[in-house]
């Protein structure tokens, strides 16, 4: 995953810039397509941030995981908004880096919200992270965790 966005740059929830080389180093990312126009997006974004809240910041150990938001927002306003009003401690991809649209056609995401969960290499675990965590909660993680062959003790 660092390399798809080395070069980049990336904001945390207060806006300010991070290195995504850094951030990102040895994490299953969850690639997260939404906008705050979208009531489905609305929906999920609570459920996403409780799982992420669980899994990273609860933990005595954090799991190796990280959230890129990828806007489909009408404006930077808009997006800036979502991000304060709903969004977990995670991370964004810039309102206006062109990246997003390359993103979107790697990915084929052809409707929001959609959660790409990818190995370091941004090769797909799977392209259905939110019906996943949907049906299994926390334990979704572990078959991602075998999927990335990232192994941890991690206790789901």
């Amino acid at each position: 995953m660092v390399d798809i966005f080395s070069g980049r740059v990336l904001l945390n929830k207060d806006g300010h810039a991070v290195d995504p080389e850094e951030a990102l180093q040895n994490k299953i990312v969850g690639l997260y397509f939404s906008a705050a126009w979208c009531s489905l997006c609305r929906d999920f974004t609570p459920i996403l941030c409780d799982f992420y809240t669980e899994l990273v910041e609860e933990r005595h150990l954090s799991a190796p995981f990280e959230i890129v938001f990828v806007s489909s927002d009408r404006s930077p306003e808009e997006m800036a908004e979502y991000v304060q009003e709903m969004h977990g401690d995670w991370l964004a991809l810039p309102f206006h880096d062109p990246f997003k649209h390359e993103l979107k056609k790697k990915y084929n995401i052809t409707a929001i919200p959609k959660l790409v969960i990818v190995k370091q290499t941004g090769e797909v675990i799977t392209d259905k992270g939110r019906k996943q965590i949907r049906e299994r909660g926390l334990n979704c993680f572990r078959n991602w965790l075998e999927g990335a062959n990232v192994f941890q003790n991690f206790c789901s």
